[in-house]
């Protein structure tokens, strides 16, 4: 407890009244491993303080701990005393100061609203802990109606998404000059056993060995990693920097700068044991063959582990099984048809150009982690001009060497220029002209959710001509952090919870609530493809209150007023994004990006909440999502 104030000093120090401190009455508290003393009934604290002159402006801060048989939480609360206290003693004497009042307290759980916010707006703050045995006792809110769409809360999708890309990473690692010559000799190896059974055996047995490898690879980086760490390697600045030079030196690998091995030890001790027989045999000669190829497919694996380690737990397991699944089926299938054997193409060039190739897109990859470092903690160093003006040189590179004009130390002289790489040169220099547009604010839809925000370029036509003709939709008040955020289209809406609420209760107007985060790929491919479309931003502009929440901020500090205690996670929130987490957590039982809510300003709600999977980036599903919300917004009876 510490007091400020005028017109008194301390007296010692705060004491317990009726608290037992003797040995008999030590209660063992063996979950924290201390002894505590007890009160026998409620808990009274006071301190004798000694009068000097006119009494004014008390406050006393009282710092505890509320503890479980699993955790502590802290409690802060400033008391104030109100003025005409009467003072039970004289001035000459140490005396204690009766009639304090909680009705002036600044709770510590941040309930008072921003200035800018109406107060007498319906705002219910259950997402912060009250310390009265509720915490972690979230009630989420949930809709009671039956239109509109229903609520998928399946990823099954995303994993299929992430099985067919790692699949398609494990085809292009078989074209690379460390794996695609190794193809004939090995299978060349089992189908010439006598014993045509027991090879198809071992050559089975081989493809079924490098699945399981690198499925093992997935399982340590699931269990390392879980599901928990999936948002922070997602957005704090140390993983995507990390991972940024990761694929820079990937990359250099594959232009032949140096080459990327494992200890020569380890491949020699492999071979050895594979070449013993049995059914080990086969199973050490796969780990030779991953050891072996490591130089060309360590930066893939690692491209795809990268990417798997943002999805959640069982991710980097079905990205590493695609992987795998694509990497040991040609040696499965030559085994079981050896025939096909001879229909192989030749070694050559072509495989350095696919290492080299690859290299062009290591670089394009590596600068998306930097962007995402860049845009949540507001460095402003890969704006979005600036990004694509980066991907159009990589890609004008690329075109360029696709036509024989460039050449790295690898590669061999060729006569004439091949046709698939003419094709592949048309295709690239096509892409570069698409991105061009994109540097005076062209949406480039395609792209939508790898590129960094619209609001991030300095020189954006449509910009310009949206603020000549008015701002899209209109505020109750100026929007606190809108420094910080922005909405795309031109859309004008809120940050913060409490004042979006203040503001729909003055406005009588429905809520729409956009969860969403700086790393968040699916929430810019929402914005770019189904937000830009007309009658979703008309009925966003006219018939709801926007309300942008972003759960991924490393930046936005909340007021030292406003810190609180979350009610679900425990934990004392500072950060804005760590509070719009905590309202996603405990009002709607998720933690996923995007996530789209529309809600009464008395938070009834409206629909089920929505999500990319739900709409499929279908623009007409979700407007008949925002259409149906304000069907049941305009059922609700209306208050006196």
């Amino acid at each position: 407890m510490t007091f400020t104030g005028k017109g008194f000093e301390l007296i010692g120090k705060p004491f317990g009244v009726g608290y037992k401190m003797e040995k008999d009455d030590l209660a063992a508290f063996d979950k924290i491993d201390c002894e505590i003393g007890i009160f026998p009934g409620n808990g009274v604290f006071k301190q004798k303080i000694k009068i000097t002159g006119p009494v004014s402006d008390v406050k006393c801060v009282f710092d505890g701990q509320m503890c479980s048989d699993e955790s502590c939480l802290p409690i802060r609360e400033t008391i104030l005393l109100k003025q005409g206290i009467k003072i039970n003693a004289s001035a000459e004497t140490g005396s204690e100061v009766n009639g304090t009042e909680h009705g002036e307290e600044k709770d510590t759980a941040g309930t008072n609203l921003p200035t800018s916010t109406n107060p007498a707006a319906p705002v219910t703050h259950s997402y912060k802990a009250k310390f009265n045995n509720e915490v972690g006792k979230c009630e989420p809110l949930k809709y009671t109606g039956n239109l509109g769409l229903k609520d998928k809360t399946t990823d099954t999708g995303n994993l299929w998404m992430v099985f067919w890309i790692a699949l398609s990473s494990g085809l292009v690692a078989l074209l690379t000059p460390c794996v695609f010559p190794m193809i004939p000799m090995t299978v060349s190896f089992f189908i010439k056993n006598k014993d045509r059974k027991k090879g198809l055996r071992d050559g089975l047995i081989f493809a079924f060995s490098i699945i399981l490898i690198y499925v093992v690879i997935g399982t340590i980086v699931a269990a390392v990693f879980g599901a928990s760490a999936a948002n922070w390697v997602s957005t704090h600045w140390a993983p995507n920097v990390f991972f940024f030079f990761i694929f820079l030196v990937f990359a250099a690998s594959f232009f032949g700068a140096f080459e990327i091995v494992l200890p020569s030890s380890w491949v020699n001790a492999m071979d050895r044991r594979a070449d013993k027989g049995g059914i080990a045999g086969p199973v050490f000669m796969a780990l030779t063959i991953a050891l072996v190829s490591f130089s060309c497919t360590g930066p893939i694996v690692g491209t795809v582990l990268v990417e798997a380690t943002k999805g959640g737990i069982l991710t980097p397991i079905v990205a590493m099984f695609g992987f795998s699944l694509a990497f040991a089926l040609p040696f499965g299938l030559l085994v079981i048809f050896p025939s096909y054997l001879q229909s192989l193409p030749k070694s050559g060039g072509w495989l350095n150009s696919v290492k080299v190739i690859l290299g062009f897109v290591e670089v394009a990859f590596a600068l998306k982690f930097l962007s995402t470092a860049d845009q949540t903690y507001h460095w402003h160093i890969l704006d979005r001009e600036v990004y694509l003006a980066l991907w159009i040189a990589i890609f004008t590179l690329m075109g360029i060497y696709l036509l024989g004009k460039l050449k790295f130390s690898h590669d061999s002289e060729t006569g004439h220029l091949s046709v698939p790489r003419l094709f592949l040169a048309i295709g690239t220099l096509s892409f570069v002209a698409y991105l061009i547009p994109g540097l005076w604010g062209a949406p480039l839809k395609a792209l939508a959710g790898y590129l960094p925000p619209m609001s991030t370029q300095d020189f954006d036509i449509r910009r310009i001509a949206m603020e000549a003709n008015g701002k899209a939709g209109e505020t109750c008040s100026e929007p606190l952090y809108e420094d910080d955020f922005h909405l795309p289209h031109g859309l004008t809406g809120y940050f913060d919870y409490e004042q979006a609420l203040a503001c729909a209760a003055e406005q009588k107007k429905p809520l729409f609530i956009d969860f969403t985060g700086w790393g968040c790929v699916n929430c810019r491919k929402m914005e770019e493809k189904v937000w830009s479309d007309k009658a979703v931003l008309k009925i966003l502009k006219n018939d709801y209150v926007v309300l942008s929440l972003y759960v991924d901020d490393k930046k936005v500090q909340l007021p030292e007023s406003e810190y609180f205690t979350g009610r679900s996670s425990g934990k004392k929130i500072t950060m804005l994004s760590d509070k719009n987490a905590e309202i996603q957590a405990c009002y709607f039982n998720s933690n996923s990006q995007p996530q789209y809510i529309l809600m009464s300003p008395d938070q009834i709600m409206l629909q089920n909440p929505g999500s990319a999977e739900t709409f499929e980036y279908d623009s007409k599903k979700f407007a008949e999502f925002l259409r149906n919300g304000l069907t049941e917004f305009r059922a609700i009876p209306v208050k006196n």
